[in-house]
């Protein structure tokens, strides 16, 4: 049911895994993709935004490629712009902010590649 995904934490550096999985998911996926990053104007010629509150629309997932530190944050940004779900990227683990998203209605994962989830259950 997912149809469009922030990316939060995204590099406009092609060696960093937020680049590499939003390339994928551009190239494979017809999802919309919003950037999240209030240091990065732009990726991939798309906009980037400062907050999930600044994107034009309200995406259904939100993808995480923060510290562990900032995943309560983002959790509660997400829940404040009405996201269904939060992905939390490889190593990245806080069950509390988990549990409050899931408490809020949201769908969690943690801990787990998006590409690599798509990529495992579409075959591509």
């Amino acid at each position: 049911r997912t149809r469009s995904v922030a990316v939060v934490g995204v590099s406009d550096d092609p060696r960093r895994p937020s680049h590499t999985v939003s390339r994928y998911l551009i190239d494979h996926t017809d999802w919309t993709l919003w950037f999240v990053n209030p240091m990065v104007t732009d990726v991939f010629g798309r906009p980037a935004y400062p907050s999930l509150a600044d994107l034009p629309e309200t995406p259904d997932m939100v993808d995480v490629f923060r510290r562990t530190e900032h995943l309560a944050g983002v959790v509660e940004e997400s829940i404040a712009v009405g996201a269904s779900s939060v992905f939390f990227q490889l190593g990245l683990v806080d069950d509390d902010a988990a549990a409050r998203a899931v408490r809020a209605g949201l769908d969690v994962v943690q801990d787990r590649c998006l590409q690599i989830e798509y990529a495992r259950l579409i075959r591509c």
